[in-house]
């Protein structure tokens, strides 16, 4: 059975967030491999909040009142790193404080940096100090000698949907001459 027939299954074909049945999508919670114990099913309309903290709208998370006590570790991740991020509207802070996550479960929802406050928050910034986010778009401004692929990624060259590299705000990943590799944050430009 495929994982999206497994996530249906499991979530009753409904956002295991919000309980919308419209616009099902797969969301990864983890970097790595695609499974059901890494992956939540949810609506186009929380994906895109969740990939997008500018288009957050708080009143929309009220969801997460039901769906933080689901018996899905996954879904209790997401629900918990939600509840951080919009922490400062009050409720959310409330929920968090009701919500128990075992040890290991917290430190998965927490390698995102959802829960640490400013000051601790690993932040990316480009060559110009603008701050970079998983999804930018980049351009390299000098070239590069890549250690072990033998290749050269010149000055000028695109690359699109970054990575951050979560705990060191110096390194994104990206693919360039289609290669996945690791580039210092002071050797690209944020593109707009």
């Amino acid at each position: 059975m495929s994982i999206d027939k497994k996530l249906h299954e499991r979530s009753g074909s409904k956002c295991e967030l919000c309980g919308s049945p419209d616009d099902l999508k797969i969301y990864l919670t983890k970097e790595e491999a695609m499974s059901v114990d890494n992956s939540v099913l949810v609506c186009t309309t929380c994906k895109n909040q969740i990939e997008n903290v500018t288009t957050t709208d708080p009143n929309h998370w009220r969801c997460l009142s039901d769906s933080m006590w689901n018996e899905n570790k996954t879904v209790q991740v997401v629900a918990w790193r939600m509840l951080n991020r919009l922490r400062a509207e009050g409720w959310p802070q409330d929920l968090l404080d009701m919500m128990y996550l075992d040890d290991e479960t917290l430190v998965w929802a927490a390698a995102t940096g959802e829960g640490e406050d400013e000051e601790g928050k690993i932040i990316h910034k480009d060559s110009n100090g603008n701050i970079l986010k998983d999804g930018d778009s980049v351009v390299l401004i000098k070239d590069l000698d890549v250690k072990g692929a033998n290749f050269t990624a010149k000055r000028g060259a695109a690359v699109h949907n970054i990575k951050l590299v979560w705990d060191n705000d110096e390194q994104i990943e990206g693919r360039v001459d289609g290669q996945h590799i690791v580039i210092l944050t002071q050797y690209v430009k944020k593109t707009k």
